[in-house]
């Protein structure tokens, strides 16, 4: 997973999976989930400090990350 932001555009990406999106689905106004085979691979926030604030987007926290793969 990979999060990415962008200063300039003011948007947020977050990458789940290394794919590239053959659609997209707009669920609200500035937030888009790209699809690859029905699969969710990213989500992209427009305008992401002003529906987030700009402290949310430099104070990131990862809560209960697996520290080994989880079997399928």
């Amino acid at each position: 997973m990979k999060i990415e932001y962008d200063r300039e555009a003011d948007a947020l990406y977050i990458t789940f999976r290394p794919a590239f999106p053959g659609g997209n689905l707009d669920i609200e106004e500035g937030v888009t989930v790209d699809l690859d085979d029905g699969h969710i691979v990213g989500l992209e926030i427009i305008d992401a400090s002003a529906k987030f604030g700009i402290e949310s987007l430099v104070n990131v926290t990862i809560e209960n990350m697996p520290l080994e793969r989880i079997p399928d």
